[in-house]
Parts: C-alpha cells; sequence; structure tokens
C-alpha cells in the first residue's frame, strides 16, 4: 500500500521550492544518481513536503524516503520525532551520510536499492 498523498502547506511548499533551488553539494550529487528514473525505473521526487515536514528524497511506489544528512543530524531528538512521524504514514526512512554520499556513489546506490527490495540495510 502506497503512503497517500495530501496536499501541503503554501509555506512549507514554498520552503520546499527554495531547497530545491539551492541544495547541498550531497543533495545535488543524489539527484544526479536518482532523477529521471535512473535507478531500476524508481521515480524519486525530491524535497517533497510530506505532513509538516520536508524529505529529501521520495519514492512514492515503494514508500521510501532518503534523507542526506550531515553531523547536525546525529542522534537529533527532532529527526526522531519526524522519523516516527513519517513511519506512521507508511514511510520507510534511509538515512545517508553525506560523506559516504560524496566518497561512495557506488555503495550509497547499493544501499538505496537493497532497501528499495525491501532487503536489510
Amino acid at each position: 500500500m502506497h503512503a497517500a498523498k495530501e496536499r501541503p502547506k503554501p509555506r512549507l511548499q514554498r520552503f520546499a521550492r527554495a531547497m530545491r533551488r539551492q541544495p547541498t553539494e550531497a543533495e545535488s550529487q543524489l539527484w544526479l544518481l536518482l532523477r529521471d528514473r535512473r535507478l531500476a525505473d524508481y521515480k524519486f521526487r525530491r524535497q517533497v513536503p510530506i505532513g509538516p515536514y520536508v524529505a529529501d528524497f521520495v519514492c512514492y511506489s515503494a514508500n521510501l524516503i532518503v534523507e542526506a544528512d550531515g553531523g547536525q543530524h546525529t542522534e537529533n531528538p527532532r529527526d526522531l520525532r519526524r522519523d516516527a512521524e513519517l513511519e506512521r504514514r507508511s514511510f520507510r526512512i534511509l538515512r545517508l551520510w553525506n560523506n559516504d554520499i560524496l566518497a561512495r556513489p557506488e555503495l550509497v546506490l547499493d544501499l538505496i536499492w537493497n532497501t528499495l527490495q525491501g532487503e536489510p540495510s
């Protein structure tokens, strides 16, 4: 079952658009790997408002959210609440470190592929 899409609040939608225009280096690199159904025809969207949050990358057909994270996300209580809410909405969350995205893109693609296939990462 796929997670339902809902209409985002205008303020959150503007914020997501701004984030799309100014991605981090890791987000840009990851988008190059995921865009245009490059990963086995799975469609990803970037900077997607979901409830009160903006997810970095979303594949609705697999209910998968991929987050590109820096050091500020280490054991962050806000991220724990956010993940719990997104999981409540039937999403799986895969958090990837920016350093890994930039230095080991093949490993990152393998992790995303395995997660899409339902294998433990």
